[in-house]
């Protein structure tokens, strides 16, 4: 503010916003660009500053120069001049076409700013009518080694991982639509060739609906004639624009200047070099350019988008599916990353065209749209904490499970409506019919629910048949679904069919997760992790045909298998739970690992002497056991061997440790206790016909503090002593959770969403008499320091510490902030521990800062031929 005074805004691009801004220093009007948040978090702020210095150095007429350029609380942005008139776009807009001599006259005062910043080693990479400003009648090319300054980033590899490529598809040469890493000069001079076609012609050479669509022309077909569009256009300047234009960067011009002489001399014609190059031709008459090992990886690059165009295409015309059969993997961006949770956490619409999965950062998680025919994942607004989403038949709707709520929302947005209250959160699946029926798996067994809206009721109990009944998928008529059973263990696949309540178990198929195909297969998966498919009679319901595989080494636990099946696309999910370090943070936020190992940690506690750290370990989504570092020794041992042991929390004495336990086949957790040395078995504590985890132990250790939810209440704050019934310390309509004690046993921090956002607040211990916010803005995770004197907590990605004094009066101070950083985050229990002192924090930092997400092209072409490895007859 001291420096720049911001007027309005402008506009906004792909990569930033840029606003009319006041430079207070030499009193001039200035246009100020700030990257968009998530783009500068990829590309790491100060590496990005550090790279925008080259082009400060470029002095040309015909370039817009780079005044400044700094960083202001968290937002990068850069200083250009601010130039009166009009961008070539405007131009455009207004004009559709320009005249010949203007066009020709851009287009070489554009090629001779390339030529000056080529031979300074700088390529633009992202020549558009947008960069091109028109003053005083000649072109001055802005933003000028900006995408340079983003390709050469710390995260500049991750750019097309984010949505945000260096470059836009209707400028963008065949190398950079490919993602090649070495983009050279012939790139801008490419995209120059399309910005004088579109000055001559109105459109650039290729357009398409979609981002997807326009560089699958790029990458197959040649532009239209020029002068067949516009018989008034020398031919010259169609030579000259079609050799700029041609796929191969060695068809091209070498140097712009060659370019800009090209233009100006009117003999320039196919003799003065190639046209329109074709491409190469195999032996079969097929274009086989694409075929060179670079363009191979580019085509896996661009297989997402272009599966949502050949499903469509399909779709439309009614046609065979293709024979295209294509794998590849899609990476996630870090603020869009894949986020493992309970359940299904990806769905593919009906129509094959989009994809919803559970992500986000590792501070909020929420379900992500995916179109096939966009590249950037959006969040879907109003879905914060989803998880499981499935698709409505019509592709309109999506359900979800939030708060122990099942939930729907419209697809092209909208308020999330509440359909049911749940007994427990569903972990095993849903599946919405035709006939506007929701069949789920909850804790009592499978039951269903009108979509509009109502109670559950049950349908088939776990009692009822002795056996663990999961992931329900309707069939086309809605009168069954394909399920789960397990049996003694083993998972084999089965048929529900609702009007007489009937489970019909295929002995002869084991597996999970089945999924019905037109015009008649199944796709399922394996207990060794194959997923497959087989010939599957509709009318009749059973198998008619052998068992192939489609997908080796898929990932199954007990959250399912780790697949999404839709029209012309399956999508498959790295399997097991992600890994993290355990570290060790000062105030400052600077970081160190406690041990070596990178293992699925949570939510780690000091030993009230300091000297160990009790923690979590997940093998997968619902395997979980508790383990204790030794922080002299520096070794971790294991101490519980139930497989469903989580959030541990210490005795005062630090002899036992309290944590939640999932019992088998139940959905409910219980609080045990386990010694801390592993000496003995766990026992159990607490046993509800809720949730429980415990949160704190009492100063004398006789009393334990645990947050309870059940299908009366979102969250209550309970405690109790044994031999004695639980009392409510914090029990409203609103959610309470994430209770710690101070450490003289008087007063218990807390959050509350009583007020519409989570708050922490203070209140004494037992009686609750009085109550004061700690918090300012929201707040989240408190955890005491054991001086007691102090409360940390987070706000999104920010640790603030509060001075709190309780003697004589309740004194609360000012939040300070500590630093920044995201970590691993808990809807109910605080994440990580403060020391003794107050100087240290134990937390657990992600080690992958993306998800990759496998998917295959039409994989039941296959099926169709028949030519996959054939697995047991079903």
């Amino acid at each position: 503010a001291d420096r720049y005074r911001i007027e309005r805004e402008l506009g906004a691009g792909g990569m930033a916003t840029v606003y009319l801004a006041r430079d207070l220093k030499h009193d001039r009007l200035v246009a100020l660009k700030v990257l968009r948040p998530e783009l500068s978090a990829i590309l790491g702020a100060g590496r990005f500053l550090h790279e925008i210095k080259t082009t400060a150095n470029l002095q040309h007429p015909h370039i817009l120069s780079l005044f400044d350029s700094g960083e202001a609380e968290g937002f990068v942005f850069y200083v250009m001049p601010y130039v009166e008139g009009e961008s070539l776009r405007d131009r455009l807009t207004r004009e559709k076409q320009l005249p010949v001599e203007d066009a020709v006259l851009i287009a070489r005062e554009v090629a001779d700013a390339l030529e000056y910043a080529h031979q300074q080693g700088v390529v633009h990479r992202d020549i558009k009518p947008e960069n091109i400003l028109l003053h005083g009648g000649h072109a001055m090319v802005a933003d000028f080694g900006i995408a340079l300054a983003a390709s050469r980033s710390d995260g500049g590899s991750r750019m097309t991982e984010t949505g945000m490529s260096l470059g836009t598809p209707h400028y963008m040469s065949p190398e950079q639509a490919m993602g090649e890493r070495e983009i050279t000069p012939r790139s801008d001079i490419y995209a120059l060739g399309c910005v004088l076609y579109e000055m001559l012609t109105a459109e650039p050479p290729f357009v398409g609906a979609t981002a997807q669509a326009i560089i699958a022309r790029v990458l197959t077909e040649e532009p239209r004639s020029l002068t067949l569009q516009r018989r008034t256009i020398p031919p010259h300047v169609e030579a000259v624009a079609m050799r700029a234009l041609a796929k191969l960067p060695a068809d091209r011009f070498a140097t712009a200047a060659q370019f800009s002489a090209a233009l100006g001399n009117t003999a320039f014609t196919t003799s003065g070099g190639t046209v329109a190059t074709p491409a190469y031709r195999d032996g079969k008459g097929g274009a086989a350019w694409w075929r060179t090992p670079g363009m191979m990886a580019g085509l896996a690059a661009a297989a997402f988008g272009l599966a949502g165009l050949l499903v469509g295409a399909r779709l439309a015309r009614q046609a065979p599916t293709p024979t295209l059969d294509m794998r590849f993997t899609l990476s996630l961006p870090d603020s869009a990353r894949f986020v493992e949770s309970f359940g299904p956490s990806v769905a593919i619409s009906p129509d094959g065209t989009m994809l919803v999965y559970t992500g986000g950062t590792t501070i909020l998680r929420e379900l992500y749209l995916r179109r096939f025919d966009d590249v950037r994942p959006t969040p879907i607004a109003g879905t914060e904490g989803a998880y499981m989403p499935f698709f409505s038949p019509d592709g309109q709707w999506l359900g979800f499970v939030a708060n122990q709520r099942l939930m729907k929302i419209r697809v092209s947005g909208g308020t999330p409506i509440v359909v049911a209250s749940l007994l427990g959160n569903i972990v095993s699946g849903a599946t919405w019919s035709r006939q506007d029926l929701i069949l789920l798996e909850d804790v009592s067994g499978l039951s269903r629910v009108s979509a509009g809206g109502g109670p559950l009721e049950a349908t088939v109990t776990i009692d009822s048949t002795n056996n663990l009944i999961e992931w329900p998928s309707f069939l086309p008529d809605g009168d069954a679904a394909l399920i789960t059973v397990t049996r003694k263990g083993v998972d084999y696949l089965g048929l529900f069919t609702l009007a007489d309540r009937k489970v019909t178990v295929f002995e002869e198929v084991p597996g999970t997760n089945a999924t019905y195909h037109a015009p008649g297969y199944v796709t399922w998966a394996t207990g060794d992790g194959v997923y497959v498919g087989a010939p599957f009679d509709l009318k009749r319901r059973r198998f008619t045909g052998p068992a192939q595989t489609l997908l080796d080494h898929v990932a199954v636990d007990g959250g399912g298998a780790k697949v999404a099946v839709g029209p012309g696309v399956l999508v498959q999910v790295a399997g097991g739970a992600s890994k993290g370090r355990l570290l060790r943070l000062d105030r400052q936020g600077n970081a160190q690992a406690e041990i070596p190992e990178e293992l699925s940690f949570e939510q780690p506690r000091y030993s009230p002497d300091g000297r160990r750290i009790a923690v979590g370990v997940f093998t997968s989504n619902l395997t979980a056991d508790l383990w204790v570092v030794d922080r002299t020794r520096h070794n971790l041992q294991r101490i519980t061997f139930v497989g469903a042991a989580a959030r541990p929390e210490w005795s005062r004495d630090g002899r036992r440790i309290a944590f939640g336990y999932l019992p088998l086949a139940s959905s409910s957790w219980e609080v045990y206790t386990a010694p801390a040395d592993g000496s003995g078995q766990p026992d159990s504590l607490i046993v509800s016909p809720g949730s429980d985890y415990p949160n704190s132990w009492t100063l004398h250790g006789d009393t334990l503090i645990y947050w309870h939810q059940s299908s009366a209440t979102r969250g209550d704050i309970l405690y109790k002593t044994p031999g004695s019934q639980p009392q409510i310390f914090a029990g409203t309509p609103a959610n309470e959770s994430h209770a710690t004690l101070s450490p003289d046993g008087r007063w218990l921090a807390y959050v509350s969403d009583e007020s519409g956002r989570r708050d922490v607040y203070l209140r004494p211990f037992p009686t609750g008499a009085g109550r004061w916010q700690v918090s300012a803005g929201g707040g989240v995770e408190p955890r005491w320091s054991r001086h007691g004197h102090e409360i940390i907590y987070r706000s999104g990605d920010l640790f603030l510490a509060v001075a709190v004094e309780t003697r004589p009066g309740v004194t609360v101070g000012r939040p300070d902030t500590l630093f920044r950083g995201q970590y691993a985050l808990n809807a109910v229990r605080t994440s990580y521990d403060v020391s003794a002192d107050g100087n240290e924090l134990i937390i657990v930092g992600a080690i992958d800062g993306a998800r990759q997400l496998t998917v295959r092209l039409n994989p039941l072409a296959a099926l169709q031929r028949g030519d996959t490895d054939r697995r047991s007859s079903p």
